[in-house]
């Protein structure tokens, strides 16, 4: 009898691509995916740990899945990601109804860790592995799960040393992807059906196998552009230190690479930057900005914002308002400032009180909310592009993203998955526009 198993995803585009390599792998060996955690006979939590909330999730999707297993008892249930990785046999230990846990770097190892599982054996790996043993899986790409989009994974890990960040402990430190296998991952991609890939890392733009006589990153997005059939390109994340005018470049010349740029500037203040730890002036960060918009003039520009960091003041605070207002950012993802374990932030004093984070976090959302609406009505009664990602029948729409990364709702109009499509803008909605279909894209 076939197995069934229920992932639920917590947290960013790496675990969204763990994810997808740990039902490949599950599949490959008898698994069946289910949509439902109370049909499942394996239930595995993708989880993220960057923010205290993440971690909340877990601890609560944990209790609801006690309760499933007392009803079957033969249930397996595994924690993975930067929670297992950063709890490890802690987790197993306070969560008695956990029958396993594993960090990322074990996925592959999977389907042993079951059979150990199911003998009632104790379940914890969340050992980092050396760059030399270290197993890029590429993502399974069956035809039922299918998508007009893509993740590749080009790193692991994070060289860098943020105040506030736990993802080299969750992560490991950075090991790039050779390149070939990269480009044979986008070639297998394009040739099932796929026409847009998001090529993805903790510090995409730091990626480089010069060493070893490869390409950096920009070199990068030519080969993987090369590819047939292959009609758009993104990246993501790039960090503002290793960002430079060569990326900026390949964004404005290469056809399939889309002028979407998402460069977290974490503070507008260079006080709260230098104790962060990011290796950049506010004055860095917009010179950069301003030159990436020089070289590519239609560049879309997204952002991660963290306030009430421990020693912000209101002045501090200020100054990340008006550099918004200044970079006048596309979209932002903002948040209040939570310790993490292993973090040298965590041991700072001058912790911001609560009300003043969720203060200013409501004006600064507020503030990019404005902007943002501003900027989409500059689209109106433009034509752009769009990529159809999904299409509701029922409701006799389509939607796709811009090259620029905006949501927009069109008319199915006999439009499937895939298509690239012309559109005039014609509305904006609260977090995406509408748009009128005049003619299928090249």
């Amino acid at each position: 009898m076939t197995r069934r198993a229920y992932i639920q995803t917590m947290g960013c585009q790496m675990n969204e691509y763990d994810s997808g390599k740990i039902v490949g792998i599950l599949e490959d060996h008898g698994y069946a995916a289910v949509d439902d955690p109370a049909e499942a006979d394996l239930v595995i939590l993708n989880t993220c740990s960057v923010r205290e909330k993440a971690v909340h999730k877990v601890r609560s999707e944990v209790g609801r899945l006690r309760f499933l297993k007392s009803g079957r008892p033969g249930m397996l249930i595994g924690v993975a990601g930067c929670v297992a990785q950063q709890e490890g046999a802690a987790l197993l230990d306070r969560e008695g109804v956990v029958d396993l846990v594993f960090g990322p770097d074990q996925i592959d190892r999977l389907p042993e860790m079951l059979q150990r599982a199911e003998r009632r054996e104790r379940v914890v790996e969340n050992q980092f592995r050396p760059a030399g043993e270290y197993n890029f899986i590429a993502a399974d790409v069956l035809p039922g799960r299918l998508a007009p989009t893509a993740h590749v994974t080009v790193q692991k890990g994070c060289d860098n040393n943020c105040t506030f960040c736990i993802v080299p402990h969750t992560r490991g430190r950075e090991i790039n992807r050779p390149a070939d296998e990269i480009v044979a991952e986008v070639r297998e991609l394009a040739r099932r059906g796929v026409r847009e890939i998001i090529l993805i890392g903790q510090n995409v733009n730091s990626y480089s196998t010069e060493s070893t006589g490869g390409p950096d990153f920009p070199r990068l997005l030519e080969m993987a552009a090369a590819v047939s059939g292959v009609k758009r390109i993104r990246f993501t994340t790039s960090h503002p230190k290793s960002f430079d005018e060569r990326l900026a470049r390949a964004m404005a010349e290469i056809p399939q690479v889309c002028e979407f740029l998402h460069l977290p500037v974490q503070s507008g203040s260079g006080v709260v930057l230098e104790m962060m730890g990011r290796e950049y002036t506010r004055e860095d960060y917009l010179r950069k900005i301003r030159r990436a918009r020089e070289i590519c003039p239609t560049l879309s520009l997204s952002t991660d914002l963290i306030v009430g960091f421990p020693g912000e003041l209101e002045e501090d605070f200020e100054l990340t308002l008006s550099l918004v207002e200044e970079a006048r950012f596309d979209s932002i993802f903002a948040f209040a400032y939570s310790p993490r374990p292993f973090t040298p932030a965590a041991r700072f004093e001058d912790q911001v009180p609560e009300q003043d984070k969720r203060r200013r976090l409501a004006t600064l959302l507020e503030t990019a909310r404005r902007i943002g609406v501003e900027n989409a009505q500059a689209l109106l009664g433009t034509e752009q592009e769009i990529l159809i990602e999904r299409v509701d029948a029922r409701r006799g729409q389509a939607t796709g993203r811009t090259r620029g990364n905006r949501l927009v709702h069109v008319d199915q109009q006999g439009l499937s998955p895939g298509d690239l499509v012309l559109v005039e803008i014609t509305g904006v909605l609260d977090h995406s526009l509408r748009g009128r279909s005049i003619r299928m894209a090249a």
